[in-house]
């Protein structure tokens, strides 16, 4: 029946197709598609139009070819029927108004949805503006055609003019988008009615920030074994065993009160930010443990290191959205160590929401070319030349290297633009490299910088709450 659906849809689309020969000038480049009077530019429209206007007739040629294949199955037997089409035989993505077709079942998850949203009522300027937002969500679920939606997510982000980042596996899904704020939330809208999110994804898990398409150089979706990279197989250490979550309210009192006893040097908690140096340098919870790796992938072997310092703790994790603490969290549980695992549901992004001024200061880090966004004015970090307050990241100016580093204004009109010496002496001599030669990245600030931080616990109990 799928497949007889959307062979009928997809040859009644293709009938409405004009000649190549015939769209200039009669037409105009942009119409692609006629039926009943009106002109069709793009593949969502005339769907949308086929779909509410036309479903009789695609219902008689379905039944038509229906009776033409249990035709062709009685004469030829029972080896010749065919496997149910999984997709629509145009390689076109699905049909907006075709809901049957569209929320089948496979297995203990639902189908995927390939339907993209009609925007032929919008004007280009409203789905391009450069005044809109940067979304950030996740959403963790059993996705058994990784591929399918990777190519789906592809084909809606270039349809409503979004770029950014979004990652797909197995194990769900983790983008982060900007665009238009028509755009954005028609993305937050589709991504609701995707019958493989239901029930598991909501409008709370979307944060937003003020920001747009620019803030990304392009787009790029991709399918991953991981859709937050900790470098362990989801099998052996999942999602589903996650620490417990914490509401923004929730997780702001139990920091009220981890400070208050640590100042009292009785705390039984470790406030832990799993996020990596960079970021905790320019914005972090008061009396948190930051440790100082590089990449998410090191957090493992961070705990594997200083087991010692979590045992019978409580810890209270954080991150910037909520995604790290999911395997974060899941992996300090496999410890066995613990005595419990809290972490904040949304991030800091859901925490400043409600609680600009609270016990998070600083900046928040993003991965995108905007670098940080604020809820308030304070400034934690300073210059790495002269010590100046600042918190405005750059990339490292010699080309080899991909180091964010802090350097303020009048050191940057100095020329002191480098995350360290050995770099700044490496940019001069980058303009004489051979063409396409790459330079591996080793400066001081990585020679010092050990993969692998073992934390002093006594010092730390002495310095919690600081």
């Amino acid at each position: 029946r799928l497949a007889a659906a959307f062979q009928a849809f997809s040859l009644f689309v293709k009938a409405k197709e004009v000649p190549a020969a015939a769209r200039c000038p009669a037409g105009g480049e942009a119409v692609r598609w006629r039926c009943c009077r009106q002109a069709f530019g793009e593949l969502s429209g005339i769907h949308r139009h086929v779909a509410l206007q036309h479903a009789g007739d695609i219902g008689h040629q379905q039944h038509q070819h229906q009776q033409q294949n249990q035709q062709q199955q009685a004469a030829a037997g029972p080896a010749a029927i065919p496997a149910a089409a999984a997709g629509s035989p145009a390689g076109h993505p699905a049909p907006a108004g075709s809901a049957q077709a569209l929320h089948g079942h496979s297995g203990s998850r639902p189908e995927i949805s390939c339907a993209l949203p009609d925007t032929s009522h919008l004007s280009r300027d409203a789905l391009t503006s450069k005044v809109g937002e940067v979304l950030l969500y996740y959403c963790y679920c059993e996705v058994k055609d990784p591929e399918k939606l990777c190519a789906w997510q592809k084909a809606l982000c270039q349809h409503l003019h979004l770029t950014g980042k979004v990652r797909v596996a197995s194990e769900g899904i983790n983008g982060t988008v900007g665009g238009s704020k028509v755009a954005t939330n028609l993305y937050i809208e589709v991504m609701l009615s995707q019958p493989l999110f239901k029930d598991v994804l909501c409008q709370a898990d979307f944060k937003s920030s003020a920001g747009g398409a620019h803030c990304f150089p392009d787009l790029r979706v991709g399918v991953f074994k991981e859709i937050v990279p900790m470098g362990i197989d989801p099998k052996i250490v999942s999602y589903k065993e996650t620490g417990i979550h914490l509401s923004p309210q929730e997780f702001h009192r139990e920091v009220e009160r981890y400070l208050s006893q640590a100042s009292q040097g009785q705390s039984d908690t470790i406030l832990l930010d799993c996020r990596n140096f960079y970021e905790s340098k320019i914005g972090h919870f008061q009396g948190c443990l930051a440790p100082d790796i590089r990449k998410f992938s090191y957090f493992p072997s961070y705990v594997d290191e200083n087991l010692e310092l979590f045992k019978d703790k409580r810890v209270l994790m954080y991150c910037t959205g909520g995604i790290r603490c999911e395997r974060g969290s899941a992996y300090l549980r496999s410890k066995a160590v613990c005595r419990e695992v809290y972490q904040l549901k949304g991030g800091i992004h859901k925490y400043l929401e409600e609680f600009p001024d609270g016990f998070y200061r600083g900046k928040l880090f993003v991965f995108d070319d905007r670098y940080a966004i604020c809820s308030n004015e304070d400034i934690i970090s300073a210059c790495r030349y002269c010590g100046t307050l600042w918190d405005q990241y750059k990339l490292c100016s010699s080309q080899h290297c991909r180091q964010l580093v802090l350097t303020c204004p009048s050191c940057c009109n100095k020329g002191l633009t480098a995350c360290c010496p050995v770099c700044q002496e490496k940019e001069l001599k980058v303009t004489s490299r051979a063409s396409g030669q790459t330079l591996k990245e080793e400066c001081e600030c990585t020679r010092r910088r050990p993969r692998v931080p073992i934390e002093h616990v006594l010092q730390r109990t002495l310095d919690a709450g600081t």
